[in-house]
């Protein structure tokens, strides 16, 4: 048997949560209330991203050992439940086979969103509070924070009933210089692991919520 392979993985710290995500497997990110909760949660999600992985027709090995090789003081975003600092490891240039890669699993994390959301009932079970949107309201806020938002940060301006997920898959492939695709914007592997975390985020939330 071969030897578990390394994840490389940035540490977003904020004042109240913590992030750890995975440079080179886009949407494998979880948090936590400190740096060990969050790294604990991203190997507990690591059975959750083989289907992710097995979609985009790439190998994953779940016994993957996680290596902090950056952490990065997080804001306001941070604490409110996304990850939001561009890490140098993702300034890194792209081969195109890597911007090929990174493109088909956050093509595969958005077919996993839409299966979920499509076998998911219409009302979800609510929070420990009593809050939560239900299925369609997380659809339609991912629908618009891709079309309206992060698709902006790549240089496009689409809007939600066009194909903006292909637009954003072909500017994907043809961002390797690793730097920002757009003024303010992101570059493409950042861009990848946010677009990905946000679609399994709520993929995930909703198979949560889906059970009694």
């Amino acid at each position: 048997m071969s030897p578990p392979s390394t994840a490389p993985v940035v540490i977003e710290t904020g004042t109240r949560r913590v992030f750890a995500s995975a440079l080179d497997w886009p949407g494998w990110s979880r948090s936590g209330r400190d740096e060990a909760a969050a790294l604990a949660a991203l190997t507990a999600a690591a059975p959750r991203y083989v289907v992710v992985a097995a979609e985009a027709g790439l190998p994953f090995d779940m016994r993957s050992s996680l290596e902090v090789v950056e952490r990065l003081a997080g804001g306001s975003t941070t604490d409110f439940g996304a990850p939001e600092v561009v890490a140098e490891g993702d300034r890194r240039p792209l081969t195109a086979p890597e911007a090929e890669r990174l493109a088909a699993l956050v093509d595969a994390a958005w077919r996993v969103f839409d299966r979920v959301a499509a076998a998911a009932p219409a009302q979800l079970r609510k929070g420990p509070r009593g809050g939560g949107r239900d299925r369609d309201a997380i659809v339609a806020h991912v629908v618009e924070a891709e079309a309206r938002y992060y698709s902006r940060k790549l240089g496009l301006r689409v809007f939600p009933q066009d194909d903006y997920r292909s637009a954003i898959l072909d500017v994907l492939r043809s961002g390797r210089s690793g730097a920002p695709l757009a003024e303010r914007g992101w570059p493409a592997r950042y861009a990848a692991r946010r677009i990905a975390w946000h679609a399994l985020d709520h993929a995930w939330e909703i198979e949560d919520r889906s059970t009694a």
